[in-house]
């Protein structure tokens, strides 16, 4: 991997994906829970738990780098526009620097929804081990 590769993914924010992150971490707030809050509060739907989005990122890192052996030192996210339950989110990311004296990348990273829009963005620092 170098500085300036980019990689490209498509993550489906599905049922199973939604209900397992409720029932792992217990968290039932009720704007990702209730529609009728959601909807209150100016939201089409529930919203889904951000954090999703960092298991995306987890997945990606760990399973669909060209690389082995990393591990997440640094994490940045932030939200620019709600994720529903069914949206279908493409990863964009890209390798914005290297250091070799400790062996870390830092990736740029995007998600967009199926309008192209951006939902979120941020970066993360990977390490070799």
């Amino acid at each position: 991997m170098q500085q300036g590769d980019k990689f490209h993914h498509v993550f489906p924010v599905s049922e199973k994906v939604y209900q397992g992150f409720i029932q792992t971490f217990e968290d039932r707030n009720v704007l990702h829970t209730d529609a009728s809050y959601a909807r209150s509060k100016g939201f089409r739907d529930k919203v889904v738990h951000g954090n999703i989005l960092a298991g995306f990122i987890s997945r990606f890192v760990g399973e669909l780098l060209p690389l082995n052996n990393v591990i997440i030192h640094r994490q940045e996210f932030f939200f620019a526009k709600p994720v529903y339950l069914g949206n279908v989110l493409t990863l964009h990311a890209e390798v914005i620097d290297f250091s070799e004296a400790v062996k870390t990348y830092e990736l740029r990273f995007k998600f967009l929804n199926e309008g192209n829009e951006r939902v979120c963005y941020g970066k993360v620092q990977i390490g070799l081990i």
